[in-house]
């Protein structure tokens, strides 16, 4: 208990139970932030914030369309008005549309462009002065495998992450000297409604996770990078900015 102890939290794309988003918001809740848990899906968001103040925490849910560069100033507003800061802000809301390059249309790969890649620019460029006025804090952004390596009827998603990972990596050098942090989790097959409808399956037993593909042979579930986000957002990881962290039982090490 208490890794992440008074500090202040945004984790967008928090409504989707299984989701990164709500498991995330939901470890640094127990770990002692207050979090501001956010998501288009605002009643999502107020079951995410409702099982936090239940389990004894403190958290404020707000609707949010990630890639509304006045609403993210809204929000970071709401934000140090309720709680009094921000030190750390989880950028995690994300889409998935697979397919081969020649099914994909242009709307397609630009709402992919927009939701994965334009709202991180727009999530840490609205953060910033809080968390220097915090005297510091830690972005973590959610990537993937997809954006580290090639994977078939990811062209558009993998170009997206991979622009995340880059983007943290130049904000780690250029917020360096605010003791601003900034790095990228990139989870491999995890378990959440997002994989389930990208996949079309319907339980983990139903995703390609043979041994050739996942060295440990099995789906991750989404505390596996929740604990990673925890790490990240703690004191614990103070002299660590400008890296990777690949979640995904080996999947990339092949």
């Amino acid at each position: 208990m208490g890794r992440v102890e008074g500090k202040v939290a945004i984790v967008t794309g928090a409504a989707s139970n299984p989701g990164l988003g709500y498991v995330t918001a939901m470890t640094l809740a127990r770990e002692g932030a207050k979090v501001v848990v956010t998501d288009l899906d605002l009643s999502g968001a107020e079951a995410c914030a409702a099982a936090i103040r239940d389990a004894g925490g403190e958290a404020l849910a707000l609707a949010q369309d990630v890639t509304e560069e006045k609403r993210w100033q809204e929000v970071i507003a709401e934000t140090t008005a309720a709680f009094g800061k921000l030190d750390v802000l989880v950028n995690n809301a994300g889409i998935a549309i697979l397919a081969p390059i020649e099914e994909l249309s242009l709307a397609q790969w630009n709402k992919q462009i927009e939701v994965n890649l334009t709202s991180v620019f727009l999530g840490c460029k609205a953060a910033i002065p809080a968390l220097r006025a915090a005297g510091g804090g830690s972005i973590v952004n959610l990537s993937s495998v997809a954006g580290l390596v090639g994977l078939p009827t990811c062209s558009a998603y993998g170009a997206s992450k991979g622009g995340v990972r880059i983007m943290s990596k130049s904000l780690a050098v250029e917020l360096g000297k605010d003791n601003i942090r900034c790095n990228s989790v990139h989870p491999g097959v995890i378990w959440t409604n997002m994989q389930a409808a990208a996949t079309g399956a319907s339980d983990p037993s139903g995703v390609d996770a043979g041994v050739s593909r996942i060295p440990l042979g099995r789906v991750g579930k989404a505390e596996d990078i929740a604990n990673c986000v925890l790490y990240l957002a703690s004191d614990e990881s103070n002299y660590v900015t400008g890296t990777e962290f690949t979640v995904d039982a080996g999947m990339t090490a092949q």
